[in-house]
């Protein structure tokens, strides 16, 4: 008995890391799909590959005796775990100035491709990125192209694209296509020197260049919209005189002690070294005008907005948690400033000190009544080569494929990038779990009145379809619990489960609301399949539609259905997780909630038959088919607390409850089944019922009974405590 008590605790506690981690490749990707995949396929036109290369994973691509290309696998490069937790391969194909001229979906575990996504979308989306320019990428930091997300399949899609662009740069770079720098050429030349001294006055710095300046007038500002090919920039022109200034900006890099101590004073350097990391640098920028460098961005959501830092293929976008404010710069001669603040730029994003880089300052301008358009200066910098002493370079080269930690930090903008996207969606998932915390934590009060309590829970179940479901496509499925398995005996990566923030969420709610109330948390309250079969019921109520009670002894056989069902897709996922994939299409869920019944006519025919019969048998899926039911149901029984109420009279003699349980989860004599029970808490309802429960309206009785005698007695003695009511006398 203990192992299966082990197991089933890892489960609870583990719920929520439902993927895999790639396995380490003895030999690469490239070697193992090239032999399988037409050339011709990849590259219109072209009839062969080459051999790989010995140094990097690339092939050529031949058209007879003429080379038009390279040819890789992004796994080789980057990390392309998907949302199943395994690799996602795409094979790519490059011309020589670097543009993107053959892309083709080679493998994959994604179960909304495998399954849901046509055919005809993926590939239009593989073909989406030839022509993709990445050189212009590379000097954009990947954000040079729109991604066009499939509805259903955003994380694969964003991992996709990730994938392609990520591995295209560093493919190029160790290639050197399109004058992109070799990554064997890459590397400090120059690191600062600690011993300089900086200039002590404001002149002296602006003079050699340790502070740079951007002075931009209204008349430089209207000019610079005049000339843009919208004719409404240069109609909105500012009436302010033209010699207004509009802003004069100053920058100096402040990393180098020496020059911080200069331009802020000793006091701020002390605090601006214990603010940075190792490897941190950081920016001071100060400016007097009309028009603010921080922009209204830092008051919505703590993103700069207006200023963004540029150096070759790092791009620098600061963030409020990266930003300090100075309250003056006390430098001798500095001029007063309007504002002046700190940005800090992290140590893992590959900025050089020592490199050549730019402030680029935007400037929008608004043309109509949602609308605007936008120019740009430049403030460049470059820090004087006095602070800088050369780097004794060692003769090694840079390999490919990025080191672990680079990869890493990479796939954690990944994640991160997609949380940030994904902030509303996040903040009304977190309203609707606290919200659904407090109905159970406060249970008694929630559910004394009835009606109330109805229309609550049906506006809750609406949002869950709508909003979790059909928007946001917050399914939970049985395919996450098969990936789990596999992660028990593999490697793990949060990375990939981190790639759908809802979904995580999701997970750790449930594994720690089965500590607590079981699987009634997700199943009653959160499935967006369970909410449309109850609200389909509810409509079918109201048209008189006549409900069936499946008999006792064989609703209480139909149970272990699905327990079957769920052991069964854990065994064929022991042997191929794919094929399981498949075999879990006995879910309804991809093609009523994420594909909205867009679907081949099999699978929707399929939802709506067990739609159809929910109408008589309330959640009929639930009851007997659903595997992630059952799963969950499997440590429903540890949670740590009771919290349905129960009168010793429940299941002897009274059956109100067992009789209007929407699910039959109440044994006939009065137990409450939690593997089956989806806390909808109407139990608890009748529980306070004046009208239903039996115990309730005798308690009613007693009292009504109780009260002519009690107003028999004269008001002024009725609290004596030698007077008893007549009716207790006799």
């Amino acid at each position: 008995m203990e192992f299966p008590m082990i197991l089933t605790i890892r489960l609870v506690f583990a719920l929520f890391l439902a993927c895999l981690a790639p396995a380490a490749m003895a030999e690469s990707v490239l070697s193992k799909y090239l032999p399988q995949t037409q050339a011709a396929d990849l590259v219109a036109g072209a009839d062969s590959f080459g051999p790989i290369s010995a140094d990097v994973a690339v092939a050529p691509v031949m058209k007879g005796a003429e080379q038009l290309g390279w040819a890789y696998i992004t796994s080789d490069f980057v990390g392309t775990t998907g949302y199943s937790g395994k690799p996602i391969h795409v094979m790519v194909a490059l011309a020589t100035d670097g543009k993107v001229i053959g892309v083709k979906l080679i493998k994959h575990s994604e179960p909304i491709v495998l399954i849901g996504i046509p055919e005809a979308k993926v590939k239009a989306l593989a073909a989406s990125y030839i022509g993709m320019d990445l050189v212009a990428e590379a000097s954009d930091n990947g954000s040079g192209h729109k991604l066009d997300i499939i509805s259903g399949a955003t994380v694969t899609v964003m991992v996709i694209d990730d994938s392609i662009v990520r591995s295209g740069i560093k493919v190029a770079r160790a290639l050197g296509l399109g004058g992109l720098m070799p990554a064997e050429a890459k590397g400090p030349k120059a690191e600062i020197d600690p011993a300089v001294v900086a200039p002590a006055d404001w002149l002296a710095l602006e003079g050699d260049g340790t502070v740079r300046r951007l002075s931009l007038d209204v008349g430089q500002v209207n000019a610079a919209f005049a000339a843009l090919p919208d004719p409404r920039a240069a109609q909105r022109a500012m009436t302010d005189p033209p010699t207004t200034t509009f802003i004069d900006m100053e920058m100096a890099l402040v990393s180098p002690p020496a020059i911080a101590k200069a331009v802020l004073g000793e006091a701020e350097a002390a605090n601006l070294a214990g603010w940075l990391k190792p490897g941190d640098q950081a920016v001071a920028i100060a400016a007097n005008g009309i028009y603010s460098f921080k922009g209204s961005g830092y008051v919505r959501g703590g993103i700069f907005d207006r200023i963004v830092l540029v150096q070759d293929d790092v791009t620098v976008r600061f963030h409020d948690r990266d930003h300090k404010r100075l309250v003056s710069i006390p430098a001798p001669g500095a001029p007063g400033f309007t504002e002046s603040d700190l940005f800090r730029i992290p140590a893992d994003l590959g900025f050089d000190p020592a490199k050549p880089f730019r402030l680029q300052l935007l400037v929008q301008r608004p043309v109509a009544a949602t609308e605007k358009v936008f120019t740009t200066f430049d403030l460049a910098y470059q820090l004087p080569a006095r602070y800088l002493k050369p780097v004794v370079a060692t003769k090694a080269a840079e390999p490919a494929v990025a080191p672990v930690e680079d990869e890493t930090a990479a796939q954690s903008d990944l994640w991160k990038k997609i949380w940030e996207s994904k902030k509303v969606e996040i903040a009304g998932l977190a309203v609707m779990l606290a919200v659904l915390t407090l109905v159970f934590f406060f249970q008694t009060f929630a559910t004394r009145n009835a009606k109330g309590f109805l229309w609550f829970r049906m506006g809750f179940l609406t949002v869950t379809l709508v909003f979790l479901g059909f928007y946001a496509n917050a399914q939970l499925s049985v395919v996450n619990l098969l990936a789990l398995f596999g992660a028990l005996t593999t490697h793990f990566s949060w990375q990939a489960f981190l790639l759908d923030p809802l979904t995580f969420i999701l997970w750790f709610a449930v594994a720690t609301a089965l500590l607590f109330w079981g699987r009634g948390a997700y199943c009653g309250w959160l499935c967006p399949f369970g909410a449309l079969q109850e609200i389909t019921n509810r409509i079918a109520r109201a048209l008189h539609i006549p409900q069936w009670t499946l008999p006792w002894g064989l609703h209480e056989r139909l149970w272990p259905i699905k327990y079957m069902i769920f052991l069964g897709l854990f065994g064929v996922s022991l042997m191929s997780i794919e094929q399981a994939e498949h075999l879990a299409e006995v879910e309804p869920f991809k093609t009523a909630i994420i594909l909205k019944f867009l679907r081949a006519w099999p699978f929707v025919a399929y939802a709506s038959a067990l739609l159809i019969a929910g109408l008589f048998v309330e959640r009929f899926y639930c009851r007997y088919l659903c595997p992630l039911g059952a799963a969950l149901a499997i440590p429903a029984r540890l949670r740590m607390f009771d919290w349905l109420k129960r009168y010793h009279e429940c299941g002897n003699p009274c059956q109100t409850c067992a009789n209007e349980c929407p699910v039959q989860a109440i044994h006939p004599t009065g137990e409450i089944n939690p593997n089956e029970c989806v806390n909808c808490l109407h139990c608890q309802v009748l529980y306070q019922s004046h009208a239903k429960c039996p115990v309730v309206i005798r308690k009613d009785k007693r009292r009504a009974s109780l009260a002519p005698s009690a107003s028999a007695v004269p008001r002024d003695l009725r609290n004596h405590p030698n007077v008893k009511p007549q009716s207790s006398q006799q």
